[in-house]
């Protein structure tokens, strides 16, 4: 009998562990996430839609910075998972290279700018940690994290977009 118990406590705690982690949630990560959308959204319309939209357009024609700047700047301005809206710049054809490149730099800036992926902040702070047990300093693993981590972007946002172009091509042909 006490092992059925002990199972039954088990598995309701499941759902409590699940209720506190919703919890935090609705008082954490859900108004963050509205606040920067409407700080966002009010920016571009402050600044204007159609040149915030000409902006990025301008920089998005170039593979470079659409697998860059542009990811860097999302990532840095409006973190894990906002980030990701700033797609809405970039032509369909090119919407899942853009979502791989952001997806592969929300760890590499973790870094130099915790804010931006404080559910990466763990792995970071422990890879850290043993840097700084072996004497070295944590200033210069950011750093180069941040630069492998463009250079990824960069080659990954590249790829996928070619990947993708060979996979619509064969659709469209069937």
């Amino acid at each position: 009998m006490e092992f059925i118990s002990k199972a039954a406590e088990a598995f309701i705690s499941l759902f409590t562990a699940g209720g506190e982690t919703f919890a935090g949630w609705v008082t954490g990560i859900i108004p963050q996430v509205v606040c920067l959308m409407v700080f966002v959204n009010s920016i571009i319309k402050l600044v204007g839609t159609d040149r915030v939209e000409n902006f990025a357009k301008k920089i998005t024609r170039y593979a470079v910075l659409r697998y860059t700047l542009l990811p860097i700047l999302a990532v840095f301005f409006l973190a894990n998972p906002m980030c990701y809206t700033f797609g809405r710049f970039v032509d369909e054809k090119y919407k899942p290279a853009y979502y791989d490149a952001c997806v592969s730099f929300v760890h590499p800036i973790t870094g130099l700018f915790p804010h931006a992926n404080a559910g990466e902040l763990f792995v970071w702070l422990g890879i850290a940690e043993g840097v700084q047990k072996a004497g070295f300093s944590t200033g210069g693993l950011a750093v180069r994290y941040f630069i492998a981590g463009v250079i990824v972007i960069l080659i990954r946002g590249l790829l996928t977009e070619r990947i993708y172009a060979m996979m619509t091509r064969g659709k469209a042909s069937k």
